[in-house]
């Protein structure tokens, strides 16, 4: 099976001349969008890390992260994964309160990405953090932090729609939620994605909650690493993609893992260890602040937007042989 999905007569709705002018327009008017709706301030973030300091992120535990020397310090440094724990840190240090949050423009390489229409080594995206305390740290404020991003979204939709009038219909802005562990009650015979795929096909807009503890079935929904969301209070925005047929992630968010969480989520992944490193030493001493959080992906936000067949069309990366010459066939330009 081919790893490109091409669409039936695709042709992109953009000239790539417009294609640039429409993914700066994006960058900007989401980001005021989503600052104000999320009272978040703009910080400056790594782009590697310490692998000592237990700050970057494993995933799914199995990926390797992109490692390198440093001559001046005799040490070694990782290219981040995402920055889930490093925003967490960056609220303490930067002082920000309860109600206040930061975002920032994340960039990563996962070298061991399954790479399709949707996934690329590189990664692009918006990663907020926000402080919040004890009382707001349930399902509601989830829900509530989902309809408001939701919202920022379909705002910057139709401002895009204002300048360039052939791009996708709108997207829904009422966002269904359902948990993972209904999905599979749902559909029992189908697999994760075959569920999402399913339920965004009648929803359009959702956000599948739940992600990273055992199912009934003994199986995962999807991976997630046990140190930030926490698995009974995390999910994932999904928005039913037309063109391609399928179900289109742009953001994995939740509320973070307090003491209690931590500590269960570290027993169940078999990684008690990692309770000795700084970050998680601090969050077990209660020295860091609650906090809720994700990243949105800009590339995947744009490719939706704009109605893009493949992510490659909203961002160079480097592609396998068998993608460019299918692109190349069907007339889609990488860049």
């Amino acid at each position: 099976m081919s790893k490109v999905f091409i669409p039936k007569a695709y042709r992109s709705a953009l000239t790539l001349y417009e294609t640039q002018t429409a993914i700066g327009m994006i960058k900007r008017i989401f980001e005021d969008n989503l600052s104000k709706a999320l009272n978040l301030k703009r910080v400056s973030a790594p782009l590697f890390v310490e692998p000592q300091t237990g700050l970057n992120d494993d995933l799914n535990g199995v990926e390797r992260p992109v490692e390198f020397d440093i001559r001046e310090t005799q040490g070694t440094a990782q290219i981040v994964h995402s920055l889930a724990k490093w925003k967490r840190y960056a609220l303490h240090k930067y002082g920000f309160k309860v109600g206040e949050g930061l975002y920032t423009d994340m960039n990563a390489v996962r070298r061991d990405e399954d790479m399709d229409n949707l996934h690329s080594i590189y990664v692009d995206q918006w990663d907020w953090e926000k402080v919040i305390d004890r009382e707001t740290r349930n399902v509601e404020t989830l829900k509530d932090t989902v309809r408001k991003i939701v919202g920022a979204i379909c705002e910057t939709q139709k401002e895009l729609k204002a300048h360039f009038a052939g791009l996708p219909d709108l997207l829904s802005p009422e966002v269904s939620f359902i948990t993972t562990q209904e999905l599979e009650d749902m559909y029992p015979e189908l697999s994760p994605k075959e569920r999402e795929n399913e339920y965004l096909r009648e929803h359009k807009t959702a956000f599948i909650m739940q992600i990273g503890d055992l199912l009934k079935s003994g199986q995962k929904h999807d991976g997630r690493a046990p140190d930030y969301d926490d698995w009974q209070l995390n999910g994932d925005i999904v928005f039913w993609n037309d063109l391609l047929g399928c179900a289109h992630e742009v953001s994995s968010m939740g509320i973070r893992v307090d003491e209690v969480s931590l500590k269960e989520q570290l027993v169940k992944a078999g990684c008690e260890h990692r309770a000795k490193l700084p970050f998680h030493k601090d969050l077990l001493e209660g020295k860091l602040p609650l906090t809720m959080g994700g990243g949105i992906g800009q590339s995947r936000l744009c490719m939706l937007l704009l109605g893009k067949a493949h992510i490659g069309e909203v961002q160079a990366s480097v592609w396998d042989q068998e993608t460019i010459s299918a692109c190349e066939a069907a007339g889609i330009i990488l860049l």
